[in-house]
């Protein structure tokens, strides 16, 4: 793997971003707003949604300007992952600005489809998602779930759809007489049907589509349908890595001020020595993540040769991490981590469903073995092989 020229610092502009963003959601997504909505039925935050689609134009940050985008890249859309996962909010971005905008980006965006689709992402007319389930990795097989017949019309079933439920344009991949396809469907065309499942993440929900012969507009057909799949998925893979950072940066930070503040037997909790390890560890993951992280995004965004791996490699760091974190952070909060009115479960349930969604770490593992060509029996250990 070659990491000359990755760089994993942020830039004033990505600093200025992520202010901007922190700002919005401390302002407009606490705590008890959040934890309000988990017990409605009105899961998403529309507003705040739309506020950060039209005002602050992240909808668009990965498409070009050329079709009405911010022109950013992944490395700014890892920076505002952060940002909404420590605060776990209730918006469609992963769904629609990273996963269906992806899928879109390779397609063939002369097409006047693609484009037309693009701008209204970018603009906030539109919403999208990318209809394949949520624990869909990059690498696998193309989704067989739906198929089309000769005239285009779509019939299937997909589980698990991560943002379907306020999607207006679902982007469908299907196989049908011609190969694989790409497909654009209305959400409330005749013959969608959309039901909200029971997510272990109340702040991200997921739903099961059905298509009944529904008429769709084809994006894209053959290799380019499997790779505008396979590529959101990776990139998906790749940012979420900074999602993971984002939680585990706030157990982390909450942790240390809870810990800071609580007396017990005289003193601070936090000047034990054993509690003082046990934070030094996380803070040491946390770091590791980031660094792996931040170089998954770049990479995403200068279309480095060694993405796959490095995607694989940040995915499978940073996925347990977070998922330590947040329980370290339950753990230590004492009696109040446990109830349901502190908002430490709120992380430790998106850590763990970020943990099996787009792959899993030991999915990563197993690919990111076959990518650098590491032999079955490290494969097996997690160690290098030994031989004679």
């Amino acid at each position: 793997m070659n990491t000359d020229g990755l760089d994993l610092l942020y830039s004033d502009v990505e600093d200025d971003l992520r202010a901007a963003v922190r700002d919005l959601l401390a302002d407009r997504c606490p705590a008890s707003a959040v934890l309000a909505r988990c017990d409605s039925d009105t899961p998403y935050d529309l507003e705040l949604w739309r506020t950060l689609q039209v005002q602050l134009g992240l909808a668009g940050l990965l498409v070009p300007e050329e079709f009405g985008g911010q022109g950013g890249s992944a490395r700014e859309v890892g920076v505002v992952l952060e940002e909404l996962a420590a605060a776990v909010a209730p918006v469609p971005f992963l769904g629609s600005a990273v996963l269906a905008t992806s899928a879109l980006l390779d397609c063939d965006t002369a097409d006047g489809q693609v484009a037309g689709l693009l701008g209204r992402l970018a603009s906030g007319e539109s919403t999208a998602a990318l209809a394949v389930p949520l624990s869909a990795a990059p690498g696998g097989a193309f989704p067989q779930g739906v198929e089309a017949d000769a005239h285009g019309a779509l019939s299937g079933r997909v589980t698990s759809v991560a943002d379907a439920t306020v999607a207006d344009v679902l982007l469908v991949p299907a196989v049908g007489p011609e190969g694989p396809g790409l497909y654009e469907v209305a959400a409330d065309a005749p013959g969608v049907r959309i039901s909200a499942a029971t997510p272990l993440d109340l702040t991200r929900p997921i739903a099961d589509v059905e298509l009944a012969g529904v008429r769709a507009t084809r994006l894209a057909g053959g290799r380019i349908a499997e790779a505008a799949v396979d590529r959101a998925l990776l990139a998906g893979a790749g940012l979420l890595a900074s999602e993971q950072v984002g939680v585990a940066q706030w157990c982390l930070d909450e942790t240390v001020d809870y810990l800071g503040q609580r007396r017990q037997f005289g003193r601070v909790v936090g000047s034990f020595q054993a509690l003082k390890h046990r934070l030094a560890d996380i803070w040491l993951e946390v770091v590791s993540a980031r660094a792996a992280a931040r170089a998954a995004a770049d990479a995403l965004a200068h279309g480095a040769p060694d993405t796959a791996v490095l995607v694989r490699v940040a995915q499978a760091y940073c996925a347990p991490a977070a998922v330590h974190a947040a329980e370290e952070c339950v753990q230590l909060h004492g009696g109040i981590g446990m109830t349901w009115e502190h908002p430490a479960h709120l992380r430790l349930k998106r850590a763990k469903s970020s943990e099996i969604a787009l792959g899993t770490p030991g999915r990563h593992r197993a690919a990111l073995a076959a990518l650098v060509d590491l032999p079955p029996a490290a494969q097996a250990t997690g160690r290098p092989a030994v031989t004679a």
